[in-house]
Parts: C-alpha cells; sequence; structure tokens
C-alpha cells in the first residue's frame, strides 16, 4: 500500500529507529529463534502450497512435525480440513492457566499462483540475495507463518505457561478455491479455534520508506472481497467481414466505462481518524490535501489530487478492476463469445448486490451479463451472501501492549488503526463474533509491495525485527 511522500518525518526516525533495530535481536535467545524462524521460512517456501499443483496439507504436515518434535501433545496438535485431501488445515493449541479466555493465532499456507518463467528466480524456491528473502508467499504470507510457529516453539523450549490458551491456525484457501479453511473449521470444528480475540498476521502493519519505518498501522477493518463475471455472447462471423457487435468489442467498451468510472468517495470511522493522525506526518501540500478531504464538505479537488495515489484512492473508495480476460474460438472468426472476471474491493457498509447494480449502470450495455463468483470460484446469478463487517472495538489488551512494544523496537513511530484495501479471513473470523485484529511486525517500503506479483520478497532484517516483535508481542497478550 503506498502511503505517498513521509519524507517529512522520515529524517526524524531515522537515528530511533537505527537504535531501536539494534536492539531488535540481540540477546542469544533471539539469535537462535532467529535462525529457527528462518528454517521454517524456508521449509514453508519450498512446499508448493498453490491451489493449482500445490498442497496445504502437505505444509501443514509438516508444521505438525515440528511440533510433534518438541514434545507438543499429540491431542494439541490437529490437522483437519474438509472435502479435500490437499487443503487440510493445522490447529496448535497451547494451554495456558485459563485466567483469560484463548487468543487465536491465524495465517493462512495457501499461496497465489507463480510461474516460472515470470520470475528471475524459482519462486518455489528460498533464495536469499541481496538483503532478501525471495520466494512465492515471501510476503503473503509464509513469513508470518514461520514467525508463529518459531514463537510457539520457542515458547515450548523456555517452559512459558501463558495466562490464556494460544490457538495456532495455518489455513488453506484464502487466496481462493475450493475450501476455505476458516469458513470450514468454523462450521464444523469451532471448539478448535474459538477465542476471546484474533490476531491476523496476513498483512504488514509496518511501513517503511527507503528502510526507515514511519508508522505502525494495527488492521482495525478491511473492504470486502467480490469478483464479478462479465459475459457477452453473440452471433460471431467471418473475420473477413468486420463488425462492431462481436463479442470482445462489446466487453472491451464495457470495460472501458468501468475504466472512467469512479466509485463515491467516503470516509468511515476508520479511514478518518487514519487520514487525521497522517497529516500529522505529510509534507505540507499533502498535508493540506488531507486537511481538505476531513472537512465537511470535502474540498472536491483535494479530493481529485489525492485520488491520483493509488493507496489513497483505495482507502477513500470501493474499487474495481478488469483482472482476467478471455474470448474468441478461432484466429479466423469473429469472437461470438468473450468474458471477464472483475475484482472488487468494496469499502464496508456496501453490498456484493449493491456493487453488481452500479457495474451494470455504469456498462450500460444489455449484451454484457454481470454475474457472481462465489470464493470457490462458482458463477451465479445467485448473490453469495458476503458481508463487511462493522470495525470492532480497540480492546486495551490489544493495543496497550502494542504501543509498548512497538515503541521499544521503532521509538517514536506512531500506531495507526487503519483499514486495510485488501481483503483476509478476517471476515470469517468477526462474522462469527471473535474480533479480529490486524497486526505483523515486518517492516514493507511502501514502494516495493509484490505480494501476488513478480519475485516477492521480504527484507532479511525487516523478517528479524518482525521474528522478535511477534514473540515479545504474543507474550505480552497471552500473559497480561
Amino acid at each position: 500500500m503506498r502511503l505517498g511522500n513521509l519524507t517529512v518525518c522520515a529524517a526524524l526516525a531515522l537515528g530511533a529507529w537505527a537504535a531501536g533495530n539494534a536492539a531488535a535481536g540481540d540477546s542469544a535467545a533471539d539469535t537462535a529463534s532467529n535462525r529457527l524462524a528462518r528454517e521454517i521460512f524456508r521449509e514453508l517456501t519450498e512446499i508448493n502450497t498453490s491451489d493449482s499443483l500445490g498442497s496445504v496439507t502437505a505444509a501443514s504436515e509438516a508444521m505438525a512435525r515440528r511440533f510433534r518434535n518438541a514434545g507438543f501433545p499429540a491431542a494439541d496438535v490437529v490437522i483437519a480440513g474438509g472435502p479435500n485431501e490437499k487443503k487440510k488445515n493445522l490447529v496448535v493449541r497451547v494451554h495456558g492457566s485459563g485466567q483469560h479466555k484463548p487468543v487465536l493465532l491465524l495465517g493462512h499456507l495457501d499461496v497465489v499462483e507463480a510461474r516460472r518463467e515470470d520470475w528471475t528466480t524459482d519462486p518455489y524456491r528460498f533464495v536469499e540475495r541481496d538483503g532478501y528473502f525471495y520466494g512465492r508467499g515471501a510476503s503473503d504470507t509464509k513469513e508470518n507463518d514461520a514467525i508463529m510457529v518459531a514463537a510457539l516453539l520457542r515458547m515450548k523450549q523456555e517452559g512459558f505457561r501463558p495466562d490464556r490458551d494460544i490457538i495456532l491456525a495455518l489455513t488453506a484457501d484464502e487466496e481462493g478455491g475450493c475450501c476455505n479453511g476458516v469458513d470450514w473449521l468454523l462450521k464444523n470444528r469451532r471448539e478448535l479455534i474459538d477465542a476471546d480475540f484474533v490476531i491476523n498476521t496476513d498483512g504488514w502493519s509496518v511501513r517503511s520508506e527507503k528502510g526507515v519505518p514511519i508508522m505502525f498501522e494495527l488492521g482495525a477493518t478491511e473492504k470486502l472481497y467480490g469478483d464479478y463475471y462479465l459475459s457477452v455472447i453473440n452471433r460471431g462471423g467471418h473475420s473477413s467481414e468486420p463488425r462492431a457487435d462481436n463479442a470482445i468489442y462489446e466487453l472491451s467498451q464495457a470495460l472501458l466505462n468501468l475504466s472512467k468510472y469512479q466509485f463515491p468517495f467516503e470516509l468511515n470511522n476508520v479511514s478518518r481518524p487514519y487520514f487525521e493522525r497522517l497529516a500529522a506526518l505529510a509534507a505540507p501540500q499533502r498535508a493540506a490535501d488531507i486537511r481538505g478531504i476531513l472537512q465537511t464538505p470535502p474540498d472536491a479537488a483535494a479530493v481529485a489530487r489525492l485520488s491520483r495515489e493509488p493507496s489513497d484512492n483505495a482507502v477513500m473508495r470501493t474499487n474495481c478492476v478488469a483482472t482476467m480476460l478471455g474470448g474468441g474460438h478461432a484466429p479466423n472468426a469473429l469472437p461470438q463469445a468473450a468474458h471477464a472476471i472483475v475484482n472488487c474491493r468494496i469499502l464496508p457498509g456496501h453490498s456484493l448486490q449493491e456493487v453488481r447494480e452500479q457495474l451494470i449502470k455504469v456498462i450500460n450495455d444489455p449484451q454484457v451479463s454481470v454475474r457472481f463468483v462465489t470464493y470457490a470460484g462458482k458463477v451465479t446469478e445467485q448473490d453469495p451472501g458476503y458481508r463487511s463487517f462493522a470495525p470492532p472495538p480497540l480492546r486495551p489488551e490489544v493495543l496497550e501492549p502494542l504501543d509498548r512494544i512497538v515503541a521499544s523496537l521503532w521509538p517514536h513511530i506512531p500506531v495507526f488503526p487503519s483499514m486495510s484495501a485488501g481483503a483476509s479471513d478476517a471476515i470469517y473470523t468477526n462474522a462469527a463474533g471473535m474480533p479480529t485484529y490486524g497486526i505483523s511486525g515486518i517492516a514493507i517500503d511502501v514502494d516495493d509491495v509484490r505480494a501476488h506479483g513478480r519475485d516477492e520478497r521480504v527484507g532479511v532484517a525487516a523478517f528479524y525485527t518482525g521474528n522478535t516483535f511477534f514473540y515479545r508481542y504474543l507474550k505480552a497478550i497471552a500473559s497480561p
């Protein structure tokens, strides 16, 4: 997520960050934990967990072996899944004193597809190069999976007994597929993962610029994910007699109309205070624009200027973009069928059906059909019923140790509640009544987010600092 020019505070943060970063792994135990986390990260990266050719079950079993070898009772290391043998989830429990209700740590093992020919390295080989770890899932989200596993193994070795049970769930199909793991567990084995609240590590909390951490974003809410299937079918014909009513032409016009459309500007009870705090860090013109959008009514010129920055625009609006295209049946025939997937990230408070109706209105062509795509990939006329959720309250047992530990590792960077422009399995846990917070301690440069893209990577130093952060934070929330 691009935050824009934050260099006003970068110089102020640099000295404090250097001191804090140097101290992030200064003990022998931290160093040993970093080695362990790296080894787990390597193992997970080199297990292909993509939907097409991979196996989440293989990754779950590999991590289960580590826990059993470390002395975890077999009853506390459970591999559970739904109808697909390749999509089984791992659930591990650390028993506490019972003084407080459990906390659930959530991460997904599946990754987005990656083609070797697109990458400069093999996406399913763990490569350390030029200060980075490369591999599919390096920043979404096998790095955090490895850190959570390492934290629980370290606690076991130390004999640490928390005041509450700690549950770790490493799951399938967050990125899409037949058998979403969190959804399945909640519907079929809720007793395994039922918790007072959830820490979801699927994201990037520490935002940095040119390697310098600038802010820590606590994920307080997120957009609703929705895919739509646009299709055109017509009579086709011979390519020697071109006609503008062929299927590809009609579909391209629909997508052109969509590309020119902007959903309405809107702020909510998370994005508004996010921008209020961001204004204090921004360069003068950007700060003025941010204050402009916070006015009532908002300054239209300021909204227009900030909308040019994709990450700002994503926080202020629902966004829809074509991500997949197909059409035609022969090189010498007019296309008689064409289709596209349009992916939308929908602001909280709005529904899939509402956005579908707006897409139909913007496309303005009755020949173009607009249907829903379920998370399992089924095209349907029926609204799948997925709903956004209200932001959970910021609980003191989550926020207070976060403020303290962020200050110890990255002095003087602020902690911001924020709305993710993406989407995650928090949709299921929040709907189940378990308040879910997005927290990760790995710093990602605002102009180097490569999740879902080619040559996905994470900084070596950032990974190790994130490992130290999560261990300290987990101990703090597990024994308040």
